[in-house]
């Protein structure tokens, strides 16, 4: 982006911050105006603790909101200015989708070993889902962000004097609008407003991206078949159990029900559309006996299609079609809210129905010269049908081992379980998966609450495949699995249920996945993988699922338990590891990357992620997390959502043809391993060396407002796990960020790196690791990671807090952080070659540099207001918790991340 490409969107700033100005005057006077620009002035001139002390606690709130919502308004103008770029982007260098084909010609074309077949048998089973998850990232209310879209909306309009007043209509509805939520989010509240997201997609962007993949396909000579899914969505939000005791098998239930019937309801506006444009008449083209005879039995079987249409319609088959089948989502709709039994011809059973009757509209038309109507909003529609299905979203279902394990213990007391071996576990459970009919001889009313709880979500899940769709429910994932054990107790619990059966005829109604979260099991994921696959019992399980295998990583823990670089590499190498495992046993690997917003929880941009993961781990199949923060500022805009699937699409197209062996030499990669080994031992050493003093939980508490989480109501989920104490290990990643964050040490997102990159540059790897940065995406990746991140740490900023909030005696921790934090600058800068952090990128540095200067003020009220909490305990004001909340919540719309 260059200066003058800026000016727009300093302009859209300015013209916001104009109308903020304006509006509080309006709301409050011209004091709170004033008292705003004094504490810029003052904070901008390096002080401004003495004014922001002498505010009263009814005025701090005041000033926070102004300074929230200023960043709420800069945060929107980015995004507008974002879209307005990425339009000019696509028109001059066409989609991300065409480059990649391009790439993938010119590869071709340059001796690349590939066929025609070769790219048909590749892409026939393609498919990318990001699956959004309510993990307690995104502070801003619904409320909040439904008005910014309107601001958007605005911004994108011609300058008028109605615009003008609209816009400031909007922003006094903005001050107006709490920030905060009165009271944590039901399950449901967080899937409503993912819905809100997933509709938009399904009717706005969808449709059109897959129309263009599509095309995009045909320049390969591949026919992308219109119910073929290359980009599906996925859900956690209703089926995440695991250290969540909201999400129950009546929840994930109704869950699903308020999904389908979102989904249902955009369906129907589409079929309008339809219906308006599919004016073919009889008298002028000729219609398929079939879908005359199915418009027959449709009129027949639902007496409620209004004789308006039936008179008005007569000849045009394809509009009466559409209205049986809007009619048709109607009575699905209907049937799912009452819990009524499925009326075959009147509702849709799942789906396929649906996409059988659409597809009898597009095989008549194409058999009538009707070839580009087929092709145009029908086909559009079928496709985006085929990625969303009835039912949104895909969900899955997620518990913790441990429930596993307490359901067995206690369906077979004679065995003691619990105190088994590993390995005799793993024989316990297969013996019992291989004799199968087990259901019928034993005694669940033996278990306990929990474990009762725990079989029913398996039976929630088999119950919700008959009722919905056989595809609502596809993958259950087991949390904190150890070793092959944990996924065969899941495994034989899906047997009690229903959902597997290992007879000759079989089959296996749901994935089975194991969730790999710390090093050591992420450096033993081949043996875990082998060890299942060569058991014949699991092996026939995966070969009843298509001879597919999923297997879920975890950033956020990884990281948390290792530091940021062992973390990256450990789950590299893993991934090359499942790769080959799952080579030698003929098995198709999906990989599930349970990445969050935040570099260090996996974040980063999603392009380069993709790109850099190992040869031949991306083979078509690839499922990713969206959290928080990320899905609104990925998918509120209309452009912004189209660019980010288009972006994802296209990686996971490269790394599937481009990618399907090693780019580098053996030699090379063996050198690249040693210096990657060398910089993730020191940095493990180093990371460790903090979060193991014994004194580094009572630092972490004191120097963050991180005890605050929960009042923020961020998500159903508790923030910590079921019966943890007070150390760091019971803490959940997302908190543990989210505490560093807060206090700008942000040590998650580069800790340990610095001693690293120093020790391998000491064993010689200098020269290689140059290398590295220039040809090898994985570590260009992670060191443009770490950068951003170093770029959004401010010590000085945590000097405050911890010079205000920590005991004198714990001091010496952030000197070691700062430290390592000097390091971390000199090395990277050392192997970059630049004079100063994102020297390449001034005009993004010196927009850090300004939130920096709107940010100081909230910093250090924040810091004031902690302080005031502490000292008066339960007895202080709630209008300083309020205070409290808001600079929270503030920090992190200002720093655009929350965990």
């Amino acid at each position: 982006m260059t200066e003058s490409d800026n000016s727009s969107l300093r302009s859209d700033v300015r013209t916001l911050g104009d109308l903020l100005g304006q509006s509080l005057v309006r709301q409050d006077g011209e004091a709170l105006l004033n008292l705003v620009e004094s504490v810029r002035k003052s904070v901008r001139e390096g002080g401004g603790e003495e004014l922001l002390n002498s505010v009263s606690t009814r005025d701090a709130v005041k000033l926070v909101r102004a300074f929230n919502v200023y960043f709420n308004l800069a945060n929107v103008a980015e995004q507008v200015h974002r879209s307005r770029t990425l339009t000019e982007e696509r028109e001059a260098k066409g989609s991300w989708i065409s480059r990649a084909v391009d790439r993938i010609i010119a590869a071709s074309e340059n001796g690349k070993n590939f066929t025609d077949d070769n790219l048909k048998k590749w892409l026939a089973t393609f498919e990318v889902r990001p699956v959004f998850t309510a993990h307690p990232t995104e502070a801003a209310r619904r409320s909040v962000l439904s008005k910014l879209g309107t601001i958007a909306d605005l911004l994108d309009e011609r300058e008028t004097k109605a615009r003008e007043r609209r816009l400031a209509e909007a922003v006094d509805l903005l001050w107006q609008t709490d920030e905060l939520r009165l009271g944590r989010p039901e399950p449901l509240d967080e899937a409503i407003n993912a819905l809100y997201y997933l509709d938009d997609l399904l009717r706005y962007t969808m449709p059109d991206v897959l129309d263009d993949f599509a095309r995009e396909l045909r320049r390969l000579k591949v026919e992308l078949s219109p119910t073929a899914t290359p980009f599906t969505f996925g859900s956690w939000i209703g089926g995440d159990r695991d250290g969540n005791p909201n999400i129950t098998p009546e929840v994930t239930k109704q869950a699903i029900i308020l999904q389908m019937g979102h989904g249902i309801r955009v369906l129907i506006a589409v079929m309008d559309e339809i219906r308006q444009a599919l004016s073919v008449s009889t008298k002028l083209a000729g219609t398929s006996p079939a879908l005359l005879n199915s418009v027959t039995q449709d009129l027949e079987r639902i007496p409620e299609i209004e004789p308006r249409f039936r008179r008005i319609n007569v000849e045009e088959p394809y509009r009466l079609k559409a209205t049986a089948i809007r009619h048709r989502l109607n009575l699905t709709r209907e049937r799912h809210s009452k819990g009524s039994a499925h009326q075959p011809g009147r509702d849709y059973a799942n789906t396929k129905e649906l996409l059988d009757d659409l597809m009898l509209m597009h095989t008549s038309l194409i058999a009538n010269r009707g070839e580009l109507i087929a092709h145009g909003l029908l086909e559009r529609t079928i496709r985006a049908v085929a990625a969303f299905g009835l039912f949104h979203a895909t969900m899955d279902v997620r518990e913790h081992s441990a429930a596993h394990e307490r359901v067995i213990e206690q369906l077979f007391p004679e065995a003691n379980y619990a105190k088994l071996a590993p390995a005799d576990k793993s024989k316990f459970v297969t013996e019992k998966l291989k004799a199968g009919g087990l259901a019928k001889s034993l005694d669940l009313k033996a278990l306990d609450s929990d474990a009762t709880k725990t079989l029913k979500t398996f039976e929630a899940i088999k119950e919700a495949q008959e009722t919905f769709d056989p595809e609502v429910i596809e993958t259950y994932i087991i949390s904190m699995t150890r070793g092959p054990e944990d996924v065969l107790a899941a495994s034989l619990l899906a047997n009690l249920a229903g959902l597997i059966d290992l007879s000759v005829k079989g089959f296996a109604r749901v994935n089975i996945a194991p969730l790999l979260e710390t090093v050591a099991e992420l450096r033993a994921a081949d043996s875990i993988l082998e060890s299942l696959l060569s058991n014949p019992v699991y092996r026939r399980i995966v070969e009843l699922r298509g001879n597919i295998q999923e297997v879920m990583l975890g950033y956020s823990d990884s990281n948390k338990d290792a530091g940021i670089a062992t973390s990256q590499w450990e789950i590299h190498q893993a991934q090359r590891r499942l790769r080959d495992i799952s080579r030698k046993y003929n098995v198709q690997l999906r990989i599930f990357h349970g990445r969050g917003g935040s570099v260090g929880r996996g974040g980063g941009p999603t392009y380069d992620a993709i790109i850099a993961l190992p040869w031949g781990t991306l083979d078509g199949h690839i499922k990713m997390t969206e959290q928080g923060e990320v899905i609104s500022d990925k998918y509120s805009l209309p452009t912004l959502a189209r660019e980010n699937v288009e972006l994802t699409l296209a990686a996971a197209l490269e790394a599937t043809v481009l990618n399907r062996k090693a780019r580098q030499t053996p030699d090379d990669l063996k050198s690249w391993n040693s210096a990657m080994d060398s910089v993730s031992e020191s940095a493990f050493k180093t990371y460790r060396a903090l979060v193991e003093h014994p004194d580094l939980p009572a630092y972490f508490y004191q120097s963050t407002p991180v005890e605050q989480l929960g009042n923020l109501y961020l998500g159903s989920r508790p923030s910590r796990r079921p019966d943890a104490g007070a150390d760091l290990a019971s803490l959940r990643a997302i908190p543990w960020v989210f505490g560093w964050t807060q206090s700008r040490q942000i040590v998650p997102g580069w800790y340990g790196v610095g001693s690293g990159l120093k020790a391998a540059r000491e064993a010689g790897h200098s020269e290689t690791m140059a290398k590295m940065l220039k040809d090898w995406h994985f570590f260009r990746t992670f060191i443009s990671n770490v950068e951003m991140t170093i770029a959004k740490t401010d010590l000085k900023t945590a000097r405050k807090y911890v010079e205000s909030l920590v005991d004198p005696k714990l001091h010496h921790f952030l000197d070691q952080i700062e430290s390592e934090y000097q390091l971390t600058i000199s090395e990277i800068l050392s192997i970059t070659g630049k004079t100063e952090i994102l020297g390449d990128q001034q005009i993004l540095a010196r927009t850090l540099q300004i939130r920096d200067n709107y940010l100081a003020p909230l910093h250090l009220l924040q810091v004031s207001l902690l302080k005031k909490v502490r000292q008066q305990g339960d007895s202080h004001d709630s209008l300083i918790s309020r205070a409290l909340l808001l600079t929270i919540n503030g920090v992190a719309t200002g720093l655009r991340n929350t965990g």
